[in-house]
């Protein structure tokens, strides 16, 4: 029988019934007057996720995308910038932003490691000319499972600072508080394939009175990735461009139904989902990457001892369709990542603890306590 898949990675994630069945409407013009409607309604769920008024606006392209854009609308050739790199999507960063001629300094952190936010108070606090221009982090760094301190590091910015905090909140976004109005957040990139519960393709970008102040001295290049234009569309209630029709009503839906769960349930949901995976894979003696005060809510990396990781995963995909991420990189083969993001409930949390027990029986994991990983988990899922 051909099995239903179980996407535990982080991305895509799993969509839900309502979101597919959404998508799978005809398509109307989008320049009407109905598909105007649906903007207008998409922009207002999308600040309340954003917990922010500023302006939030939908691109055609994914997270790297929508990063992407929020780096070079704000910023020119030669400006100084502190990139915090602790993982694949940190390195990433620092990549793109050398590509548009930024003049780069890393603050780093060893790979399963939080980026320290003393390391940012002690640069900016030398920075007196105020030459840094903007920090580009990484809040949830997908790679190693990791969740930077995004207040501490804004804290410090805001203090020493008038840089631009520009945020990769791409597997943070929908599953951790990113309270950006609170924070006083500049840029902040998010994806859809991520906490959205919904395929990829669309990329969203929130941008603050600070950042399109920005904007106006900027000299980077760009045109597809002009947030202006998306601006001046969005308070239209249209696009600049054709946008993914189809992927905007599978977005109507999604957010509908975030908004009925509501932020705190959604949250909690996410917290409970992490502690119970990393409560189950410490009764099955499997090292955890990242520490527990600086867990992701959206993943949980794993560096298995007396078992390979990459047996791991090739196990629980054949015999029990299930999808979990490897390592990057210098992890590769050392990790196996499980996804906990968007669309995922308890069962699918069990489901996967459960299978990973009968997985390191089969490959003869001698660490293993045939239950006490199921046990754990529902122990932690019965506290609600």
């Amino acid at each position: 029988m051909d099995n239903k898949q179980m996407l535990m990675i982080p991305g895509p994630t799993p969509v839900p019934e309502k979101v597919l069945l959404a998508m799978a409407k005809h398509p109307i013009g989008h320049r009407s007057g109905d598909f105007s409607k649906i903007i207008a309604e998409l922009t207002a769920n999308l600040k309340w996720l954003h917990q922010t008024q500023n302006d939030v606006l939908m691109l055609t392209t994914s997270g790297t995308g929508a990063m992407e854009a929020g780096i070079i609308n704000f910023l020119s050739p030669g400006d100084r910038v502190l990139v915090g790199n602790n993982g694949k999507f940190g390195d990433r960063w620092v990549k793109v932003a050398k590509t548009f001629g930024l003049a780069v300094e890393e603050v780093k952190a060893e790979w399963g490691k939080p980026l320290d936010p003393n390391a940012f108070k002690t640069l900016l606090e030398a920075n007196t000319a105020k030459t840094i221009k903007a920090l580009i982090i990484t809040h949830s760094e997908t790679s190693t499972g990791v969740l930077n301190d995004l207040a501490a590091i804004n804290t410090a910015a805001k203090a020493h600072s008038g840089a631009l905090m520009i945020v990769d909140a791409v597997t943070s976004l929908g599953a951790t508080p990113v309270a950006i109005d609170e924070l006083g957040l500049d840029v902040v990139a998010s994806g859809s394939q991520k906490g959205y519960m919904i395929p990829p393709g669309l990329g969203f970008v929130s941008v603050s009175r600070k950042a399109w102040q920005a904007y106006e001295t900027a000299t980077i290049p760009r045109f597809y990735l002009d947030l202006k234009k998306y601006k001046k569309s969005t308070d239209e209630d249209s696009s600049p461009f054709t946008p993914p029709i189809n992927l905007m009503y599978g977005l109507q839906a999604s957010l509908q139904m975030m908004k009925a769960e509501g932020l705190e349930a959604i949250f909690a949901r996410h917290q409970r989902h992490t502690n119970a995976t990393r409560a189950a894979m410490k009764a099955l003696n499997l090292p955890l990457f990242a520490p527990d005060n600086a867990a992701s809510n959206a993943i949980t990396a794993v560096a298995p001892l007396g078992v390979e990781a990459e047996k791991i995963r090739s196990t629980m995909r054949k015999k029990f369709d299930i999808a979990m991420a490897g390592g990057q990189d210098h992890l590769k083969g050392k990790i196996f990542r499980i996804g906990h993001l968007g669309f995922v409930c308890d069962r699918d949390i069990l489901s996967c603890i459960g299978a990973l027990e009968a997985t390191l029986i089969e490959l003869g994991y001698e660490g293993v306590n045939p239950g006490a990983g199921v046990a754990a988990a529902a122990g932690v899922l019965a506290q609600g």
